[in-house]
């Protein structure tokens, strides 16, 4: 009777685990399996969204001349900019690969549960060092500016949001302010 609940019980875990591993799988560049917290893209980074700091950089870049940046300021978030592009892209074709092992995994029924549990904490892992460079890309980036300058940037993106909250389109896609 107990083997009989726990084969039942480690099904079941397979199964979750299985169904877990299939948002991973998910094309960015297509949506993601998992919706903003918030529906708009200003809290997307803390839900686990990585496109903020990219959007942050990209915002003050595009607006360097109202925020008041100088040649020495855009050299430097440029910096900030590639930086995290190439970490991101290195942390999320590594959690794609992780994912993919751990599907590999669960369709094998002789895998023992310590190694899902194993591969699942690498992927949650991996996932948490790309949350930490898009708080460390955004952070480098608020550092390269005055109090002046992040006033200004942050009146700007306060005036985008609203911009987008009442337009009768809904928000516009990202990149685009």
């Amino acid at each position: 009777m107990k083997t009989r609940h726990f084969i039942t019980g480690a099904m079941s875990m397979l199964a979750m685990v299985g169904l877990g591993a299939q948002p991973g799988l998910a094309d960015p560049e297509y949506g993601s399996a998992h919706p903003p917290a918030s529906g708009h893209a200003c809290c997307e980074e803390m839900t686990g969204h990585h496109g903020h700091a990219a959007d942050h950089l990209r915002h003050l870049l595009q607006h360097q001349q109202a925020i008041g940046l100088t040649e020495e300021q855009v050299k430097k978030l440029k910096t900030v900019e590639l930086d995290y592009d190439r970490a991101r892209i290195k942390a999320d074709a590594e959690i794609r690969v992780a994912e993919r092992e751990l599907l590999a995994l669960v369709e094998d029924e002789k895998t023992d549960l310590s190694v899902l549990e194993a591969k699942v904490k690498q992927s949650e892992m991996l996932e948490v060092g790309l949350r930490m460079s898009t708080f460390k890309a955004r952070r480098d980036a608020l550092a390269v500016l005055t109090p002046e300058q992040r006033e200004k940037a942050k009146a700007s993106h306060e005036k985008r949001m609203q911009e987008m909250r009442s337009s009768p389109e809904g928000p516009t896609p990202r990149g685009s302010h």
